[in-house]
């Protein structure tokens, strides 16, 4: 059960996603749909490579030996003092997904307008540049958010880690339904809103 949950859930949602889309478009007759082939292809690449390295994985994980804690730990869990304000786990999230949102808004518009609007876009290398910019910017709010956090003798870090790099993807969705609503004027039947957030998900 614990090996299914990676080898299917994530997968199988951005499958899931994928085919909606294509029914979609393939409803409405149009050249981009994925043809049968290229679908069944990629099921034989999921079911045949990716599911059975999962399950490879998880054989050798199983049969390596228990990690020894170098220190004995206390099973009780120790009381937290009381926290300043702005390590609450949301304001932490909306601080430290806003400054990497910060550092590649305006690249975003460009992709967007780009894709949506019938425009060229040809600055794949300053995109990578940005793509490394918005990684650093995560990481480093990320570490010191978790230094605070232990400062503060909080030992519930690890999901607030997560929890402040991967916020920026709320900005980026917000940003996006602005970006649909403001400047997407042409998408305005179903298909088209359904390609929109499909994709931007």
């Amino acid at each position: 059960r614990v090996t299914l949950h990676p080898a299917l859930a994530f997968p199988g949602v951005c499958a899931a996603v994928f085919l909606v889309l294509n029914t979609v478009v393939w409803s409405r007759s149009s050249s981009s749909a994925v043809p049968l082939g290229t679908l069944v292809a990629l099921l034989v690449l999921w079911f045949g490579v990716s599911l059975p390295l999962v399950f490879a994985g998880a054989y050798v994980g199983f049969q390596a030996e228990v990690i020894s804690v170098p220190c004995r730990t206390n099973p009780i869990a120790r009381q937290i003092p009381a926290q300043p304000c702005f390590l609450h786990p949301a304001v932490a999230a909306a601080v430290g997904g806003l400054l990497p949102f910060g550092a590649v808004f305006v690249e975003l518009f460009f992709i967007l307008s780009s894709m949506w609007q019938h425009r060229f876009y040809y600055l794949f290398g300053f995109l990578s540049v940005v793509f490394l910019i918005l990684v650093v910017t995560c990481v480093e709010i990320a570490v010191v958010l978790c230094y605070l956090h232990l400062c503060a003798e909080d030992h519930r870090w690890w999901w607030r880690s997560f929890l402040t790099g991967g916020s920026t993807a709320v900005y980026i969705a917000l940003y996006g339904g602005y970006h649909y609503v403001v400047r997407a004027h042409h998408a305005i039947d179903m298909v088209s809103s359904i390609i929109y957030f499909g994709y931007l998900g």
